[in-house]
C-alpha cells in the first residue's frame, strides 16, 4: 500500500490533481459526445445559459451538502472562530447541477432533455475522482469501516477496511456500461438514461455510506449524505417512474 498518501498535505495535492483531471476529462468527453450527436457547442446561444446553470448549481450544491454532512465544521467556525473547512460533496454537485440546469432550461424555455450524453463522462469522472479518494487513504473522509472480508485493505492504520472508493469505481462503471448497452431502447425517451444513472447513484450512496464512519449522525443514525440521498430519491423517483412508463408505452 505504498501508493497511499502518507500525509494530509500529500493527500490533498494528490486528490486535488485527480479531481481536476476527472473534471477536465469529463468535460472533454461531454463536448465530444455533443459534437458527435450534432448538438451545438456549449458556448452557443441558449446552450451557454445551460452551462452557467450547471456550473453555478453544481458549485453551490457541492458546498451546501458538504455542510449538511459536516455541520461540526460550521459550528466550530461559528462558536470558536476556527478556520472554516469546506470540502467537496459529489452528491451535492450532482443534485445542484441538476437543479441549476433545470432552472436555466425553464428560464430560457428549452424543454428538451440534455442529460443522456452526460452519463458516460460522469461515470468516468466519478471513477477517476474515487481513485484519488482511495490513494488519499485515511486522509480522505470516504474510507470504509473496519472489516474482516477477504478483500479488506489496510489504509495506513493497521486495520483492514472496506475499500469503499474501489466499490464505487466498480459500481459507476458497471451502471454506465449497462445504460450504454440499453442505449437504443432508452433513447426512445430522452432523459431516461440520465434519470436512471442519477437515481441509481443516489440509491448506491444511500447504501454504501452505511459502510463508512458517520462523523455527525442524524435521525436513525444515518449521515447527512444518506438523508440527502433518501430525500432526493423520494422527490426524484416519480420522474423516473413517469419516464419509464413512457418507455413502456412507446415500446408497445
Amino acid at each position: 500500500m505504498r501508493l497511499l498518501a502518507e500525509s494530509a498535505d500529500a493527500a490533498a495535492r494528490l486528490h486535488g490533481l485527480l479531481e481536476f483531471t476527472a473534471m477536465a476529462l469529463g468535460a472533454a468527453l461531454y463536448r465530444h459526445a455533443r459534437q458527435r450527436s450534432g448538438l451545438p457547442a456549449m458556448t452557443a446561444k441558449g446552450s451557454f445559459a445551460l452551462m452557467v446553470g450547471l456550473l453555478v448549481g453544481a458549485g453551490l450544491g457541492n458546498k451546501l451538502v458538504f455542510l449538511v454532512e459536516r455541520p461540526d465544521y460550521w459550528l466550530a467556525f461559528w462558536q470558536g472562530g476556527q478556520p472554516m473547512r469546506l470540502g467537496q460533496s459529489l452528491v451535492g454537485g450532482l443534485l445542484g447541477g441538476l437543479i441549476g440546469i433545470e432552472l436555466a432550461k425553464a428560464l430560457t424555455r428549452q424543454p428538451a432533455s440534455t442529460g443522456d450524453l452526460m452519463v458516460g463522462p460522469l461515470a468516468i469522472g466519478i471513477a477517476l475522482g474515487r481513485v484519488g479518494c482511495f490513494l488519499a487513504g485515511l486522509h480522505d473522509d470516504t474510507y470504509g469501516l473496519p472489516s474482516t472480508v477477504p478483500w479488506a485493505l489496510d489504509l495506513g492504520d493497521g486495520l483492514p477496511r472496506h475499500p469503499t472508493a474501489l466499490y464505487e469505481i466498480a459500481f459507476v462503471l458497471t451502471l454506465a456500461a449497462l445504460l450504454h448497452r440499453w442505449r437504443n431502447r432508452l433513447a426512445l425517451v430522452p432523459g431516461l438514461a440520465f434519470k436512471g444513472f442519477l437515481a441509481g447513484y443516489l440509491l448506491w450512496r444511500l447504501l454504501i455510506d452505511g459502510l463508512k464512519p458517520v462523523r455527525v449522525p442524524y435521525a436513525l443514525g444515518l449521515s447527512g449524505i444518506q438523508w440527502v440521498c433518501l430525500l432526493a430519491l423520494l422527490c426524484y423517483l416519480p420522474f423516473v417512474a413517469r419516464a419509464a412508463l413512457r418507455l413502456r408505452k412507446t415500446s408497445r
